[in-house]
């Protein structure tokens, strides 16, 4: 079977680095969904404005050449334990399929694109190709008292956000606290752990260079592209 993209997303995040590793993790960072010309038609989409919540079918398309492992090393155990790709969300997965559960804020209709669904708080890159999308649904998608495996045994806390009045000048005012909630996910790989190590993360045009230490990520730089 062949599968192709019914659409692709856009988003302020234009590479991995800096992805939150799981939906509704950063819930003001917006993206946008633009279907493929055979799909940019109202009638795709009607009803859909009744659900809060949709999923998403998506492709890893930045990791269609990395190599694959019937173990992986989960980022909330710090890498340090393995286990087996069908018990995690790696994206390091055989067919590279990811699924996601993002909140609907609005369709807008385009007379180009046809209908774009705007949505919340995805994990996806800028460019992702969509596969498929599915209304989210109460009744059989919610298991509030469902175990969660490894990630019960682990506790994790967002990170503290510093970003100096000088260079929030330089983010774009309705972005300034999407970015942060981005940041506070911690993008670095969960081995690192220098408090003098800058690292840099692209969102929207610019270029954002930051430090951790300990539970603080201060922002030292901001660069436009």
């Amino acid at each position: 079977m062949e599968i192709h993209p019914i659409a692709y997303f856009e988003s302020p995040l234009k590479t991995k680095f800096g992805i939150p590793r799981q939906s509704g993790l950063a819930p003001m960072l917006t993206g946008r969904i633009v279907f493929e010309p055979p799909y940019r038609k109202a009638e795709a989409v009607r009803g859909m404005e009744d659900f809060d919540y949709l999923w998403l079918v998506w492709g890893f398309s930045a990791n269609s050449d990395a190599k694959k492992s019937l173990t992986v090393r989960p980022p909330r155990l710090g890498g340090n334990r393995r286990l087996g790709v069908f018990a995690t969300r790696s994206p390091f997965r055989p067919n590279n399929l990811g699924l996601s559960c993002v909140r609907l804020d609005h369709i807008a209709f385009d007379a180009e694109a046809g209908p774009v669904i705007h949505v919340l708080g995805a994990d996806l890159m800028d460019r992702t190709p969509i596969y498929d999308i599915k209304p989210y649904v109460a009744y059989a998608d919610a298991h509030p008292d469902a175990r969660s495996g490894f990630v019960d045994e682990t506790v994790w806390e967002p990170l503290s956000v510093e970003l100096p009045q000088s260079l929030a000048s330089k983010v774009p005012a309705d972005s300034v606290e999407v970015l942060k909630s981005v940041l506070a996910q911690d993008p670095r790989p969960r081995y690192h752990d220098d408090p003098e190590r800058v690292y840099g993360m692209p969102f929207l045009d610019l270029d954002i260079r930051f430090k951790v230490e300990k539970s603080v990520l201060k922002i030292v730089e901001i660069i436009k592209k």
